[in-house]
């Protein structure tokens, strides 16, 4: 297992780095992921992305489609790309502490 530091904490990560416990999920928590994938800070874009895909995650207990995603956010898909690196899956999924999306390799 993985763990990932979190203000002296450590939060279990499983094999893909997604969180083992999403209820461990914070802000700091979206920080501390952020710093591994070149985030170095956050700005309201990027607030905005992982609150809405928290908030439609706790609604249908599933990620967005991207298509969804971006119309929603009001972002395309080359600047939610740039905001997290990895991409809108892994990358912004991660961030947002949800589980690892159905088609996701």
């Amino acid at each position: 297992m993985e763990y990932l530091k979190v203000n002296g904490k450590l939060v279990e990560l499983n094999e893909d780095g997604f969180l083992v416990h999403p209820e461990e999920w914070s802000e700091d928590v979206a920080r501390a992921y952020g710093t591994l994938v070149n985030i170095d800070e956050f700005t309201d874009n990027h607030w905005r992305v992982i609150y809405y895909l928290r908030d439609y995650y706790e609604r249908f207990r599933i990620a967005p489609m991207i298509r969804k995603l971006c119309k929603d956010t009001g972002l395309d898909l080359k600047e939610i790309e740039n905001l997290f690196p990895p991409g809108p899956a892994k990358g912004a999924c991660k961030v947002a502490g949800l589980p690892k999306p159905a088609g996701c390799l």
